[in-house]
């Protein structure tokens, strides 16, 4: 069960590090993130956050996912 949950958790992670920094590269890119004086907007800013936390859970996922694989 725990090679499941580890190899589970890894896949979670690589599919969070393929789609999140795309996203962001298009959230960047559109023409709500930034206003006239070119700062950030809140939506560059919200999404920025999320976007932060979502790959911060993929990090944590691998290393949940390698302590189980080291612990057996």
């Amino acid at each position: 069960m725990p090679t499941t949950l580890a190899v589970l958790l890894i896949i979670n992670a690589a599919w969070a590090f393929i789609v999140w920094p795309q996203f962001f590269r298009r959230v960047r890119r559109d023409e709500r993130a930034r206003d006239a004086a070119g700062r950030p907007t809140r939506f560059l800013v919200v999404h920025a956050v999320l976007i932060g936390i979502s790959l911060l859970l993929a990090v944590v996922s691998v290393v949940v996912a390698t302590i189980f694989l080291i612990t057996g």
